[in-house]
């Protein structure tokens, strides 16, 4: 190894010691401060023109139809739902590759998503599930934590920095993010009648996300800006991050109901007797809608696309017990498997599974509720049991567990 002595200088600008602030004594080498600052930017600019390129090779790759037939793998059903987020995340990859003419004066703006579902209809899956398939960042933040500033709980800039430690970081590759907000139906305004108290969790909410979501250069704190008062601030521009919000807006069901001038039970609404679809007044659901349940109007017109998802039946939740990549059935089969156990299930006890989720109506969330009431004991028991090595679960077996699990107190409820 070298010898740093006073003739050393930098390998790479021949600097000498006394003309740097610091020189970095390596294998028979040295480097000044200066030329890693330097190396340090060369680095950057190669990574940003390696992010564009994977954004082209995205848009090559990634048409609307093959993001969708992603989706088919893991999620049942949906298919408009799929069919706007594959569009949106489609049309995003465009606008990031835009060319910038300055005689073309055509801006594609960016069309933020509103997804509206009933509990356990995959709302959420469908966020993780094309985060998989995503050549840019991707967060998944939750509106119920979040408060108007000055207040106990996280100002709206958290869900970006949530998406900066989704980039590692990196703002330019953070800029062209996509972000979903769950549990947006919990910011809606709590009454039309004024108050001498702040809505701080509810419309003072609504009111700080709408620059983030229509596009403004916000100053984040990287680490949370509560716990860490005295950070440097990092400017992030939100002009090209995409934002998908999802929630159950429970009870927006009578808003639609009111509406179509109909009731929640009957079949004709106004003169012409239209045939409603009683079981799913989500498909009818309008932006007014939305007013009606407490979203402010500025919010709702930066959020155009507005789509749903329809409740789930007793063959979609058949499906999803067995046909998505990570069903449930096929993650209790691998569970055993790693204690080298083969484990069965008969048809009469997916049914079973299926009838007992639609009467407790909590969605595919429910099928995940009864499964592990019926198969604790077997876990529990398996792994001590060295001579087990299969197991077959039959219909009088999940009836056994289940009602000892005592479900019945769920129903009441």
């Amino acid at each position: 190894m070298a010898k740093q002595n006073k003739e050393s200088r930098c390998s790479f600008c021949h600097s000498g010691k006394h003309e740097t602030l610091m020189l970095i004594e390596g294998m028979d080498a040295f480097i000044c401060d200066k030329c890693v600052t330097q190396a340090n930017q060369l680095l950057a600019q190669e990574l940003g023109t390696k992010g564009t390129k994977n954004i082209q090779e995205a848009i090559n790759l990634l048409k609307p139809l093959e993001i969708k037939q992603h989706l088919d793998q893991y999620v049942i059903g949906q298919d408009d739902a799929k069919k706007v987020l594959s569009v949106a995340v489609y049309n995003h990859y465009k606008r990031l590759n835009q060319k910038v003419d300055k005689e073309d004066e055509i801006e594609i703006e960016k069309s933020n998503i509103m997804l509206v579902g009933e509990t356990g209809t995959g709302k959420t899956l469908l966020a993780k599930t094309i985060a998989k398939i995503l050549h840019v960042p991707f967060c998944i933040c939750d509106a119920t934590v979040l408060t108007e500033a000055g207040y106990v709980g996280e100002d709206v800039e958290s869900i970006l920095t949530r998406l900066l430690q989704a980039a590692d970081y990196d703002v330019a590759a953070a800029e062209r993010g996509i972000v979903y907000i769950d549990e947006v139906d919990k910011v809606a305004r709590k009454s039309d009648n004024p108050s001498i108290t702040r809505d701080v969790s509810g419309e003072g909410v609504q009111q700080a996300l709408l620059k983030i979501l229509e596009g403004t250069v916000v100053n984040v704190p990287p680490q949370g800006g509560r716990k860490h008062p005295d950070q440097k601030m990092i400017p992030v521009n939100t002009n090209n991050i995409l934002f998908i919000c999802g929630g159950a807006f429970d009870g927006i069901e009578r808003k639609i109901a009111n509406r179509l001038r109909t009731q929640a039970v009957g079949y004709k609404v106004k003169k012409d007797e239209t045939v409603l679809d009683l079981k799913n007044l989500y498909k009818y659901i309008t932006p007014q809608d939305l007013k009606s349940f407490g979203l402010i109007p500025e919010l709702i017109g930066r959020i155009p696309v507005l789509s749903h998802l329809n409740p789930l039946d007793k063959e979609s939740l058949r499906n999803i017990l067995t046909a998505p990549k990570n069903s449930l059935i096929k993650q209790y089969v691998k569970l055993f498997a790693y204690e080298d156990v083969n484990l069965a299930f008969e048809n009469d006890v997916l049914d079973f599974i299926v009838d007992k989720a639609m009467e407790y109506k909590l969605g595919a969330r429910g099928l995940r509720s009864i499964c592990e009431a019926i198969m604790l004991d077997a876990m529990f028991d398996t792994p001590t049991q060295t001579d087990v090595k299969e197991l077959h679960i039959n219909l009088d077996y999940a009836i056994e567990k289940f009602e000892k699990a005592d479900f019945k107190k769920l129903q009441a409820a």
